[in-house]
């Protein structure tokens, strides 16, 4: 893979799963009590997608893009740039929940959906509305608590429901639990109203159009029509989210009369989106649905990022680094180009020639933590010891920088390892696996290593520590689980 990094959420991010099979239970009154339930399971499973469920994908330039068109609303909403953390799942439905205080997931299958950064901002300032609303649903799974509050209206559920599977449950319900279960969904449309009103207060106080915002949500409808989601106003009842149509009206009535409203899109954050948008298309789609998308005659900036992932994935590395040149000749010290190219390089076994790009876009994005960890890679691979000492500073800096980053962990692993310090190369395993869900057990195993060849008391050691006592507790509570 080129630039993007797959990444497997911690153990922070628990999930939340549901199989019609765990349902299933036996005897006439307990299989009405199971349809109720598999009803539930079926409305949460699809509302909550957890980020367990899925992979992070990283990648400095989308996380730069991401942030910086979060800030605004974050500031507008009365916190500190940054205190909100916008992550990207690889997942090609079109989705965005929040998780835990005060973290953002965003579905690869938005930002492919979405025609501008606009759209997206919409997007976040609904979600942020659940945030600085408190709306999160707690979901304990026994390591640590989870949060997830979906932006989408439900449609596979009401699908289902539309078809016949979870109204038969429903029709079977005692009229006090079609009053509990009414009261629930009438709470968390309320919920969906209130983020809906805070993201457009958001979007006004950072100067933002709320033009994208409407935009988003036709496309919304048309997944409804599409799925054939009644719109009528009695299926509401049935509902986690108001119809969209609803939240189309209600919203355009605030954002038309808005100063913003007719404030043109930031050209800068436009442009870049375009960028990102096109990466991902090609990091994430076949490769002859990206050169369809798009073909050689485009000969844009976005296309050839979109066709140098494409090359790249269908195992054509000349091709990409053809691709890649051409966005070099538009701006040689772009340092996500530079990225790219030393990406393809390393990925393509020639580490060698990896090292001059990256070094160079280490440069010139000022230590950005991600291209610093490939550096350490490539420096790595080349199985030189020579280049060891570079690659141990490099990615000390990028884990100081990020220290949830567990390849960088890893990498820093070898090279400790190579120079014989198995203490450190235990702890940097300990903070590897520490980072990785359902791997309680060798991260405590390693920090225990650590702490038995570092001296008591040190940073490291106490660090070593740390890591000891969270995963302890963590398999203890696993054991009493099973």
């Amino acid at each position: 893979m080129a630039s993007f990094e797959v990444q497997a959420p911690g153990a922070r991010q628990a999930a939340m799963t549901a199989s019609p099979q765990q349902a299933a239970f036996r005897g006439p009154g307990l299989r009405v009590l199971s349809r109720i339930l598999l009803s539930l399971l079926v409305l949460f499973a699809v509302a909550a997608r957890p980020a367990m469920a899925q992979s992070i994908l990283r990648d400095a330039e989308t996380e730069a893009l991401l942030q910086d068109m979060m800030d605004p609303l974050t500031v507008a909403a009365g916190m500190r740039a940054g205190q909100v953390r916008v992550h990207l799942l690889s997942d090609r439905s079109i989705n965005a929940f929040v998780a835990g205080s005060q973290d953002i997931y965003v579905h690869s299958g938005l930002i492919e959906a979405a025609d501008s950064a606009n759209e997206v901002q919409g997007v976040l300032a609904h979600e942020l509305g659940h945030i600085m609303g408190g709306h999160a649903i707690r979901v304990n799974e026994g390591a640590k608590a989870a949060t997830s509050i979906s932006l989408l209206s439900l449609l596979l559920g009401a699908a289902a429901m539309a078809a016949g599977g979870g109204e038969a449950g429903m029709g079977v319900m005692m009229a006090g639990q079609q009053a509990a279960l009414g009261k629930f969904l009438a709470f968390t449309r309320v919920q969906e109203a209130t983020a809906d009103a805070a993201g457009a207060q958001y979007l006004s106080k950072a100067g933002i159009s709320g033009r994208g915002s409407l935009d988003f949500f036709k496309k919304l409808q048309n997944l409804e029509f599409r799925y054939a989601v009644s719109q009528d106003d009695d299926a509401t009842y049935g509902r986690t989210h108001p119809l969209s149509g609803d939240r189309i009206q209600a919203l355009r009535e605030v954002y038309v009369v808005d100063p913003a409203w007719n404030k043109p899109n930031d050209p800068a954050i436009e442009k870049r989106f375009q960028r990102v948008k096109a990466k991902l298309v090609g990091y994430i789609a076949e490769p002859t649905r990206t050169l369809r998308l798009y073909p050689e005659s485009d000969q844009s900036v976005p296309a050839h990022y979109a066709r140098a992932y494409a090359w790249h994935k269908g195992g054509y590395p000349q091709k990409a680094l053809d691709e890649v040149t051409a966005l070099l000749k538009t701006d040689p010290d772009d340092p996500y180009f530079l990225e790219l190219e030393g990406q393809v390089l390393l990925e393509s076994g020639r580490p060698k020639d990896a090292i001059p790009p990256l070094r160079e876009a280490v440069a010139k994005s000022h230590s950005a933590p991600l291209i610093a960890a490939t550096l350490g890679h490539a420096l790595i691979a080349t199985e030189d010891p020579a280049h060891y000492p570079e690659a141990e500073e490099v990615l000390k800096t990028a884990v100081a920088l990020d220290n949830e980053n567990p390849f960088a962990w890893y990498q820093l692993g070898i090279v400790y390892a190579a120079r014989g310090d198995q203490a450190r190369a235990a702890l940097a395993s300990a903070e590897r696996y520490s980072l990785e869900g359902g791997q309680a057990g060798l991260a405590l195993r390693n920090a225990e290593v650590a702490m038995q060849g570092l001296p008591e008391g040190t940073p490291d050691w106490i660090r070593a520590q740390d890591i000891s006592l969270v995963a302890r507790a963590e398999v203890e509570r696993g054991r009493k689980r099973r």
